[in-house]
Parts: C-alpha cells; sequence; structure tokens
C-alpha cells in the first residue's frame, strides 16, 4: 500500500468496550498513564509553526471521507483498530541520507517513514526477560484537534556477548560487476575481516558469494583456530559479472542448513546492492525457492544494502518476507556499527512474529492514522492468529510507531489502549503485554514533549515531506516547513549532544534546499 491509512471513528462504547476487555486478556498492563519514561532527557520548547498549507493537516471532510478520487484505502466504519507487524529495519533513512549527500532527493517511493523514526535512539523502560514494554504518550500539535501519539515497544538489554547462543552466521556477499564501486564490496570486506576477529571462538562462520552463479567459498566453520582460512576467503573476494541474487539467497540457505547448529542463532546474512538482473529477480519467488528453509528452521534473514544505486524495493521485501530486518551503509564508521557493534550483540531473539494493535477509543478519537507501516499491515482479526507472520526482534532493540490522531472537541478520559503480541523464540508460547493512554496526559504541545519525542516527530515530518513528491498525500498535521525543522533540529542536537540528531539536521537541510 502506497498511501497512509485514514480512520473515522463513530461514538460506539459498546464496540469499544468489548474490544478493550478483549485486549486485556492476558496482558499485564503498564502505568495507567502510559508515558511514564515520557519525560526522561532534555526539554526543547517552542516546536516551530506548520507551514502554511490548506485544510487542517488532516485533510478535508470530504478528503477524510475518500471523495477525492486517490488510491487511499479506508476502512469501514466504526473501526477503531490499528494492526500491524513489528519492523526495526532503518535501510530507508540511510539511503536518502547517502542520496541526498549526493545532491539528490530519494525516490518518494523508497521512504519509509517508520525507517526513520526507528533510526533513532529511545529511552523506553526495557523488561528484564524476553518479549517487550510498552510505552504510549502523546502530545498536541499546533493544528485544532490534532495530536501526535507515539507507541513505543522495547526489548530487554543487549547481553554481555560472552553470555548470548552461540552463532552461526552464513554470510551472503554479492561479488557482481555493480559492487566494484568503491563503498560497496570493498566496505564489506573490512567489515567482515574486524567482525571475524572479534566473534567468539565457539561462533560458527559460512561464505557463499554470488554473481551470475553461487558459491559456497567456506562451509560452516568455527572460528576456533580457523579464523585464519576464514580470512583468507574474504580477502579473496573480487568483483566478477552479474548479479543472480536468488542463486545467491538460494545457495545460502542451503549452506546454512547444511551447517545447522541446534542451540545456536541460526542466520543468513544477505550483502548486496540488491541489482538483481539475472536469474529470479522477484523477491517472492526468491522466498518460495528458501521457504522449507525459512520455517523449518526458523533461519532469520539480516539484509545490508551497499551501494549509491540500490534496489531498496527487492532488499525490503526480502527482508520483510524473510523474517529479518535490513540495514543500508554507505560509510566506514556505519559499515563498522552494523558488523562489529550491532550484529554480533543483536544475534539474539528475543521474540518472533511480533504484532502490535492499537485500539483507539471511539468517544474521544475521531480519525486517526498510522504513519509508515505501509507494508507492514495486518488485517485486524489476525492479531491473535500465531500462524500470521509478524516481525523478529532482537536484545536493545526499540520499535515506534507514530499516529496522527484527531480527538473530539471537548472530550476527556481513556483515548487509545497499544497491546502487543509475539512468541517465544524458543517455546513458541504466545505472550502479551500493553499499555494505555489517557487524554490528560497528552502533553499541551510538542514543544513541552521530551526531547526524545520531539526527535521522533521531526523524523516522521522530515519523512512525510519528502514523501510529498508523491501526489494524492495530505500533510501530516502541524508540519513545519524544513527549514524551521532544519533549526529546531539543531537546537535538539545542541541540548541532547546527540551525533545522530545533528546528522539529521544537516540531512534535512540539504533536502530543504533542494526543495526550494
Amino acid at each position: 500500500m502506497g498511501r497512509y491509512r485514514t480512520r473515522r471513528l463513530r461514538a460506539a462504547l459498546p464496540a469499544l468496550t468489548a474490544a478493550g476487555a478483549l485486549l486485556l486478556t492476558g496482558c499485564g498492563a503498564s502505568d495507567s498513564g502510559g508515558n511514564s519514561s515520557a519525560d526522561r532527557g532534555g526539554r526543547e520548547r517552542g516546536f516551530p509553526a506548520p507551514a502554511p498549507a490548506p485544510g487542517d493537516g488532516g485533510g478535508t471532510d470530504e478528503q477524510r471521507d475518500g471523495k477525492n478520487g486517490d488510491s487511499r484505502e479506508f476502512a469501514p466504519e466504526p473501526d477503531h483498530l490499528s494492526t500491524f507487524a513489528l519492523d526495526v529495519d532503518t535501510a530507508s533513512y540511510g539511503y536518502a541520507r547517502r542520496t541526498l549527500a549526493e545532491g539528490r532527493l530519494p525516490e518518494p517511493s523508497t521512504v519509509r517513514p517508520e525507517e526513520f523514526v526507528n533510526s533513532f535512539r529511545q529511552d523506553y523502560e526495557r523488561p528484564d526477560g524476553n518479549g517487550f514494554t510498552v510505552t504510549v504518550d502523546g502530545a498536541r500539535t499546533a493544528r485544532d484537534d490534532w495530536s501526535l501519539v507515539r507507541v513505543g515497544l522495547a526489548t530487554r538489554p543487549a547481553e554481555d556477548p560472552d553470555e548470548r547462543p552461540p552463532a552461526a552466521l552464513t554470510f551472503v556477499i554479492d561479488i557482481s560487476g555493480s559492487m566494484a564501486e568503491p563503498g560497496r564490496l570493498d566496505l564489506a570486506k573490512k567489515s567482515l575481516g574486524v567482525m571475524t576477529d572479534r566473534l567468539r571462538d565457539d561462533d560458527s562462520v559460512a561464505l557463499v558469494t554470488f554473481s551470475d552463479e553461487a558459491e559456497t567459498v567456506q562451509p560452516m566453520t568455527r572460528l576456533d583456530g580457523n579464523r585464519d582460512e576464514i580470512h583468507d576467503a574474504i580477502d579473496g573476494l573480487e568483483p566478477t559479472d552479474s548479479t543472480n541474487l536468488g542463486a545467491g539467497v538460494e545457495t545460502g540457505y542451503e549452506t546454512a542448513v547444511e551447517g545447522l547448529r541446534e542451540g545456536a542463532t541460526n542466520r543468513v546474512v544477505l550483502v548486496s546492492d540488491a541489482l538483481a538482473n539475472t536469474g529470479d529477480t522477484d523477491a517472492d519467488a526468491i522466498l518460495e525457492r528458501i521457504a522449507s528453509e525459512r520455517r523449518e528452521h526458523g533461519i532469520t534473514l539480516f539484509g545490508v544494502g551497499v551501494g549509491s544505486d540500490y534496489g531498496d524495493a527487492l532488499m525490503e521485501r526480502l527482508a520483510d518476507k524473510g523474517d529479518g530486518h535490513t540495514t543500508y551503509v554507505s560509510t566506514s564508521e556505519e559499515a563498522h556499527r552494523t558488523f562489529c557493534e550491532e550484529l554480533p550483540r543483536n544475534i539474539d531473539l528475543t521474540a518472533r512474529d511480533a504484532k502490535a494493535q492499537i485500539a483507539f477509543d471511539p468517544a474521544t478519537v475521531a480519525d486517526f492514522r498510522l504513519i509508515g507501516y505501509d507494508n507492514r499491515q495486518v488485517a485486524d482479526d489476525d492479531f491473535r492468529d500465531d500462524t500470521v507472520d509478524g516481525g523478529e526482534t532482537g536484545p536493545g532493540h526499540t520499535v515506534t510507531a507514530l499516529y496522527a490522531v484527531r480527538t473530539r472537541p471537548g472530550t476527556t478520559g481513556h483515548l487509545a489502549t497499544a497491546s502487543v503480541r509475539w512468541l517465544d523464540p524458543t517455546s513458541r508460547a504466545p505472550h502479551e503485554e500493553s499499555g494505555r493512554l489517557e487524554t490528560g496526559a497528552l502533553h499541551e504541545s510538542l514543544g513541552d514533549a521530551s526531547a526524545k519525542f520531539q526527535v521522533t516527530a521531526t523524523a516522521a515530518y522530515f519523512a512525510d515531506a519528502l514523501r510529498q513528491e508523491d501526489s494524492g498525500r495530505t500533510p501530516l498535521p502541524g508540519a513545519p516547513s524544513l527549514h524551521d525543522l532544519e533549526e529546531h533540529t539543531e537546537g535538539l542536537a545542541r541540548r541532547t549532544q546527540d551525533t545522530d540528531v545533528r546528522e539529521l539536521a544537516e540531512t534535512i537541510g540539504r533536502a530543504a534546499d533542494l526543495l526550494d
């Protein structure tokens, strides 16, 4: 789906009561206010005023009713539920940064707001064991009756590397001709070499390469006593011909199954520019060829995108349907962080097939729309169907979903309940947790919200502005101009001393200059 989903609610209290009882059955509730972690961190008042725009930022009544001829999908009335599979991907933001740094605007179809939002660290409370905590908070915008509501999910902290289960990692490396560009294969080789030295002796590594054909150049090998052999295999990688990505993924999974280790985390790591031009080039066809390996053995996929020309849609589809996630690297610093810090630290899984469902109260909420997650929507009735695919998460992850919510004038009380359901990664037993938000807990303005909340809103506003090139979209409520957003983000960066936020301000500035 390429449009935001906007939903209108009727004051159907009996329906909400029934749904609320269902959502809370077997769930542990969090703080009734839902925003226990919202006030941590510095505050940045004076969020910039919205840019001049027609309407109220949520569209006219005709637009909200779906009568303006665009392809936006509307849910039948009354509808108070929003359900989606969790997603920890960040590739879209990384690729947008690279594109803007080169003086080009990213294609709107490659901009996924949830991946912009999830690229920034949050300070949600974390659980002691597997599963999630749920934080729900919000702030009113400058548009009448419109608020931004944030649903934050957090897994337990990353363990000491010595305490996690051993890993069996199959690296599938693209050595096609396009990988000869600086910042592609050379970056991958350097990072893999450093990572090989940082993994534990009881971890295992296999290496598969693909160009016009695929080849296993290193079967699954314990690192203990074999690091030199693995280094030699990595050093010998050289770019060759065309890109048969399908053959690479298939051979990679076959190699992973052959080297499968019980009690270990078995994962395929695909490093490619995803510019498939030989063999199967369709993600669904490629995934069908490895379906049994994924389902029977629970082998997850981690996609690492590289290159100025990048097959974003293919890599995202492979990761979403391959029970994994994607990131994008364009510098040696990003590659080092991905391969040498994030991957070794987050090898373990804390949840499988995780889905979130938010129930908005029709007595207080008139309209809502989920910002992003267009490709992760799940039918509301499938929230508790554990055969329906969700998302996988590991230690140290946070997942943030942001909603634009129009409240009914003059109403107070319960606004929303957010629930997350997941399967234990070992036993596959289902679990749920939930949190709720009251209208009285909404901050009176975005400037009154925590710095972390403002960064979340800024990332969403930025992504939304980049997607406005795709006609037919209604801007988010309270959206400022990009130049004002850049200035505000610079202030946030100074106060938080966060280099990622400073980089966000610079990236917004580049986009603002290109759009002038």
